[in-house]
């Protein structure tokens, strides 16, 4: 009878240690690494700027020939439906070809999807090996460098919830049209 009373109490143990952000079914808990990056207004942006701040981010690179157009097109569409929700959130784009994507190249590129630079940033200013290592060790993100031949960096496609405490809880189908929605019913849920 007792290792049945314990075997009970250890459901609700994990439930509490979930923590605050239980709500929305976290599926990671990752410390997002120290940064300071370069946004597309030659501004700094730093992990420490984000702190208190609910934010998502995502991985792209501005000739991608791929999965980035869809990706951006949906950061765009969360940005409008956040806006219609009056949900305060900041959208982060790092870039994974840092040696092309100059902030002038981002801010232009950025301007093509109606991005509005007063909550979602484009961020730049680094090496390779940087980000690719901020998407490996932050995020559990792949990024590799193109083939002989090309100019196409492999990297993952999801939008990535982190809390404004710096962790990284919750991946979204960045592809997906429909997850926008589930993005915007999460934040709702820890916001309201």
């Amino acid at each position: 009878m007792r290792l049945f009373q314990v075997l009970m109490f250890i459901p609700i143990i994990l439930l509490f240690a979930c923590g605050e952000y239980s709500e929305i079914n976290p599926d990671m808990s990752e410390t997002v690494a120290d940064f300071s990056f370069t946004t597309q207004d030659n501004e700094v942006l730093s992990l420490n700027d984000l702190k208190g701040e609910w934010w998502i981010a995502d991985f792209v690179f501005t000739n991608c020939e791929t999965v980035c157009l869809p990706m951006t097109y949906n950061m765009s569409n969360l940005q409008r439906k956040l806006k219609e929700n009056d949900i305060d959130v900041q959208l982060v784009s790092f870039s994974v070809d840092p040696d092309y994507d100059s902030p002038e190249v981002l801010k232009e590129y950025a301007m093509q999807y109606d991005a509005d630079f007063s909550n979602w940033n484009f961020l730049t200013g680094y090496d390779f090996q940087t980000i690719r290592e901020l998407s490996i060790k932050s995020f559990r993100s792949l990024v590799l460098a193109p083939n002989n031949g090309s100019d196409q960096v492999t990297h993952g496609t999801s939008f990535m919830l982190v809390t404004p405490d710096g962790k990284y809880i919750k991946s979204y189908d960045g592809v997906d049209a429909d997850e926008m929605d589930r993005i915007v019913g999460d934040l709702k849920k820890v916001l309201y």
